[in-house]
């Protein structure tokens, strides 16, 4: 697999101890890409050592819903951040039809604002949009036709199995709106610590891969019970060993 990212919440801890090291790290495992969370409060410590260290950032998490969108795309211009991506937005606004249509008309006014500077804007499903239905409808799927192309998504694939649907399934009845995928894997439960490196746990990885070949593939795990970084460098084996489409 050429293409391959890592979402720094993964690596949170050490990220906020020294963040110039912990990219060494990571690029000393062999990633190239990164996607940084907390956008704006993070740019500083992160634009040396993505620099020195040649990372790029195609994607990034930041609020966007309410948020300072001018300070969120001056970072992300300051990073090379091609789509910033909303990580959550609240749950209460997925359980009916008109809710999730207002999160739609607020990514795609602030996509608006982003395209004037050459920036995307994308959102990020955790289970709730899964689990959440409109006449049958997973809520997810009703937000990306209500927000069109303007709006990217990343779809997690761990909490969307958690959500109830096949991740496969689902990244083939979204198509080319998916521009990236959060790997990840374990028993699919809710508790975060029982995530696994990728690749051993119950997760399809080969399947999903295959099912969204167009979108970057974004190793994250939300938490681990033993040292993170033995999970990061077995998820990076396991998916540089992986045929992208395979």
């Amino acid at each position: 697999m050429n293409s391959l990212s890592i979402q720094l919440y993964t690596v949170r801890d050490h990220l906020t101890t020294d963040a110039g090291e912990t990219l060494e790290r990571l690029a000393g495992i062999g990633f190239t890409q990164v996607e940084p969370f907390g956008l704006v409060d993070f740019a500083d410590q992160l634009a040396e050592p993505m620099a020195r260290l040649g990372l790029s950032a195609p994607t990034a998490h930041v609020k966007l819903a309410g948020a300072d969108l001018d300070a969120v795309f001056s970072a992300a211009r300051r990073l090379g951040v091609g789509t910033v991506v909303d990580p959550m937005i609240d749950p209460a606004r997925w359980s009916s039809r008109d809710g999730v249509e207002g999160v739609a008309r607020e990514l795609r006014e602030a996509s608006a604002r982003a395209a004037d500077q050459g920036l995307r804007v994308g959102y990020h499903n955790h289970a709730f949009e899964l689990e959440n239905r409109i006449a049958g409808v997973p809520a997810l799927e009703v937000f990306a036709e209500a927000a069109g192309d303007a709006v990217d998504l990343e779809v997690d694939t761990y909490w969307a199995e958690v959500g109830g649907e096949s991740a496969p399934d689902l990244l083939r009845r979204l198509g080319e709106r998916v521009v990236a995928i959060h790997v990840k894997d374990g028993p699919k439960t809710k508790e975060n610590t029982d995530q696994v490196a990728v690749g051993s746990g119950s997760m399809p990885i080969a399947e999903i891969l295959a099912a969204a070949p167009q979108a970057l593939p974004v190793v994250e795990l939300d938490d681990f019970a033993g040292e993170i970084f033995d999970a990061v460098v077995a998820s990076h084996a396991h998916l540089a060993g992986t045929p992208q489409g395979a």
